[in-house]
């Protein structure tokens, strides 16, 4: 649960490789938070049922703002630092973005001078957290180590801990943050059964990647009802229940986000937060950007990710 001890790091063209990337899946990780969760409004479930857009300015949630300090950290320190992560953390928390009431009261705690690694620990009576949490925000992680997906999974494993210690928690990280490494690789993305069979060789055993395994053998599904109800679809707000859907629906429309987004959002649960998950994965490879339409009527990242990047 410790940081990793500087390193010489890459040079400075690959950071620039590195950070495009993770800034792409964050944007597309925003776009899929944000237009997914206009659809927890009744009114517009219409619209999902008709595949089209709410109007007006789309807001994102939790999920948006802890990835951004993900790629504040990244753009930092060129890795996962632990504690400048849980501060960001606890710094950038919006009460009103959609947080959990556990980890409202963590980073509450935090930034008022707790121990993250005493308060994560203790959560449900020592267990950890086995929420989506840690998996939600850390697709741009994913897409800045393209080039590297056990690292990928190493620094996904080291940024859980913050908040979420369950292992459960920290699996369904790592699978993200693999799939999203594995998705923006140096030639672009694997077919989906490579995609699929790569995150399962990364992660270790856990209900997690049993629930990936199914994925798997589930490719050739194109009922998303019926592959939700097996896989989860985010309605318990676990790891386990949102994980291996939101990898099934990314590994189905690699370099297709508009198909991406709808599949995952029609199959209902936690809409924001498995099409955030899937975004992000898609749009750290070009081929996977959300449209430039919808990308304008998200709202905008904050200033503080990297303060001299253009939005």
């Amino acid at each position: 649960m410790t940081t990793d001890p500087a390193s010489s790091g890459p040079s400075s063209g690959a950071l620039t490789g590195r950070l495009e990337r993770a800034l792409a899946a964050l944007r597309g990780l925003s776009v899929g938070d944000a237009l997914g969760s206009q659809f927890f409004v009744p009114a517009n479930l219409p619209l999902l049922r008709r595949r089209e857009l709410p109007e007006g300015t789309w807001q994102w949630t939790d999920d948006t703002e802890m990835a951004c300090s993900v790629v504040a950290v990244l753009a930092t320190h060129h890795r996962i630092d632990q504690d400048a992560l849980a501060r960001s953390f606890a710094v950038r928390h919006d009460f009103d973005r959609g947080y959990g009431p556990a980890v409202n009261r963590l980073l509450r705690l935090v930034r008022e001078g707790g121990d993250w690694r005493e308060l994560s620990a203790a959560l449900f009576h020592g267990q950890g957290s086995w929420g989506n949490g840690a998996a939600m925000r850390i697709a741009p992680l994913g897409a800045w180590y393209a080039d590297d997906p056990e690292q990928a999974t190493h620094q996904a494993e080291i940024s859980a801990y913050p908040t979420h210690q369950h292992r459960e928690a920290v699996v369904g990280a790592m699978a993200v943050a693999a799939a999203a490494a594995l998705a923006a690789a140096p030639g672009g993305p694997p077919t989906p059964r490579a995609l699929l069979d790569g995150v399962v060789a990364l992660v270790p055993r856990s209900a997690v990647g049993a629930g990936l395994r199914r994925a798997r053998d589930m490719l050739d599904y194109d009922d998303t009802s019926t592959v939700a109800a097996v896989l989860g679809n985010g309605r318990r707000t676990s790891a386990h229940d949102t994980v291996p859907f939101a990898l099934w629906s990314a590994a189905r429309s690699l370099g297709d986000y508009e198909t991406a987004f709808w599949t995952t959002a029609r199959a209902g649960g936690d809409v924001d937060t498995t099409c955030a998950i899937v975004g992000g994965i898609l749009a750290g490879s070009p081929a996977g950007a959300p449209p430039q339409s919808w990308t304008a009527r998200t709202e905008a990242l904050p200033d503080w990710t990297l303060p001299d990047t253009p939005r």
